[in-house]
C-alpha cells in the first residue's frame, strides 16, 4: 500500500513530527540532519581537543625530566630513572636528582597557579591581554613582602609566603571595591583602571621603603628577581591548600567565564549573578597569584602569554582554555628555568628574567598574527 509522501509520524513522547518516508516533511528532515551534522562537528573539535590536551601533557612531563636532568651538572636520564625508583643515598648524582625536586615541582605548581590565575583574570576583565599586574596583585604582593622584611624583620621564603599572600588579597579587595563604586559597579573598564591607578600607588610605597632601608633592599632584590630555585620543601607545603583551592575554584568556573565574555547584560539574562560570578572568580585569582608570586617571586609574562597562546587551539571557550593553561603554563616556567640553568654556568640566570626574554617577542608575535585576541 502506497503512503502519501505528505504523511507523517508523531515522534515517541516528542510531539515532533517526523517523515514517514524519505520524501516527507523536508523542513523536519532538514532540522534533523543538521542537528547532527553540528554534534559531529561538534565531537570532531572536542576531540581534537583532548588529543592536543595530551600532547601538552606528554610535553610537560618531558620538561620535568629534563629539569631533573640538566644543570650545573647534567645526568643522563637513565640515572635520573634510577634515582627515582631505586635511590640510593651514597650515589651523588642521585642525591643531585632528588635535589632537583622540589625545583622541579616548584615550578610546576608555580606556572599552573600563574597560568590559571591569568586566563581567569583575562575572562573577568573581558581583556585578553590581562595579567596579575592589571588588578595591583603583584604591586600589593610586593609592598607586602616589603613590610614584612622593614618592620617584622622576615627573612625566610614561608614568611615571604604568608606577606605576599595577604598583600595580593588586600590589594584585590580595594579594587575591587573602589570599582564597584557608582551605578554600574565593577565593569573590566572601572576595574583595569582602579587596579592600574593602585599598583602605582603601591610600587611608589615600595620604592620609598626601599630607598630609605639597604638591607630591605638587599633582601628584597632576591625574591623581585623572580626565581624558583633555592626553595625546599618547607617553602611548598604552606602554600599547597592555598593552590588547591583557587585551582578548584578557577577550574570549576569554566561556564561562568563564558557567560561573562559576552558581556554583564547577556550574562545576567543567562542568570548568572554577575557580582557573585565575578567575586568568587577573583577570590580563586587571588589565591592561585598570591600563593604562586610568594613562592618564586613576580614571574611576568606567564601568566599573560600563555592563556592568550593556548586559544590559537581552543578557541575561546573557558572550559578548554583553562585545563590548557593548566598544563602550558608549566612547560613555559620550566623550560625558562632549565635554560636559565645553563646559559651562564657556573652561574644561573633567574626563571624571571628568562620568561620576560621568552616571553617578551613571542607576545609581540601573537598580537601581529592577531588570532588570540578573542574572548
Amino acid at each position: 500500500m502506497k503512503m502519501s509522501t505528505t504523511t507523517a509520524l508523531q515522534g515517541r513522547g516528542s510531539g515532533t513530527l517526523v517523515p514517514a518516508v524519505p520524501g516527507g516533511t523536508p523542513g523536519a528532515s532538514a532540522s534533523g540532519g543538521g542537528t547532527g551534522t553540528r554534534r559531529s562537528e561538534s565531537n570532531r573539535s572536542a576531540g581534537k581537543r583532548t588529543a592536543w590536551l595530551l600532547v601538552a601533557v606528554v610535553v610537560l612531563a618531558a620538561v620535568c625530566a629534563a629539569s631533573l636532568a640538566i644543570g650545573a651538572r647534567g645526568l643522563p636520564l637513565n640515572t635520573v630513572w634510577e634515582a627515582l625508583t631505586n635511590f640510593n643515598p651514597a650515589d651523588g648524582n642521585h642525591a643531585v636528582v632528588i635535589a632537583r625536586i622540589p625545583r622541579t615541582i616548584l615550578g610546576l605548581l608555580a606556572g599552573a597557579a600563574l597560568g590559571l590565575a591569568g586566563a581567569a583574570m583575562q575572562g573577568v576583565a573581558r581583556n585578553p591581554l590581562a595579567d596579575p599586574g592589571i588588578l595591583g596583585l603583584n604591586a600589593g604582593a610586593a609592598l607586602a613582602v616589603v613590610v614584612g622584611i622593614y618592620v617584622f624583620g622576615i627573612g625566610s621564603l614561608t614568611g615571604y609566603i604568608w606577606f605576599a599572600f595577604i598583600g595580593a588579597a588586600v590589594a584585590a579587595v580595594v579594587v575591587y571595591a573602589v570599582a564597584s563604586l557608582g551605578r554600574d559597579g565593577a565593569t573590566p573598564v572601572k576595574l583595569a583602571l582602579a587596579g592600574a591607578a593602585l599598583s602605582a600607588g603601591l610600587v611608589s610605597l615600595t620604592n620609598v621603603i626601599l630607598v630609605s632601608s639597604q638591607d630591605t633592599l638587599d633582601r628584597f632584590r632576591f625574591w623581585q628577581v623572580g626565581s624558583i630555585g633555592g626553595r625546599d620543601w618547607s617553602v611548598l607545603l604552606p602554600a599547597l591548600p592555598f593552590l588547591a583551592v583557587g585551582a578548584i575554584i578557577v577550574l570549576g568556573g569554566g561556564r561562568i567565564l563564558n557567560s561573562l565574555a559576552l558581556g554583564d547584560d547577556i550574562a545576567r539574562g543567562l542568570g548568572q549573578n554577575v557580582v557573585l560570578a565575578r567575586a568568587v572568580t577573583a577570590l580563586g585569582i587571588v589565591l592561585l597569584c598570591g600563593s604562586a608570586t610568594a613562592l618564586a617571586g613576580p614571574i611576568g609574562f606567564v601568566g599573560l602569554v600563555v592563556p592568550h597562546a593556548v586559544r590559537l587551539l581552543t578557541g575561546p571557550d573557558y572550559r578548554w582554555i583553562l585545563p590548557f593553561s593548566l598544563v602550558s603554563a608549566p612547560i613555559l616556567l620550566i623550560t625558562a628555568d632549565v635554560i636559565g640553568r645553563v646559559i651562564l654556568l657556573p652561574g644561573e640566570v633567574p626563571a624571571g628574567i628568562m620568561t620576560a626574554i621568552v616571553g617578551a617577542p613571542v607576545f609581540v608575535w601573537l598580537i601581529r598574527r592577531g588570532k588570540g585576541a578573542g574572548l
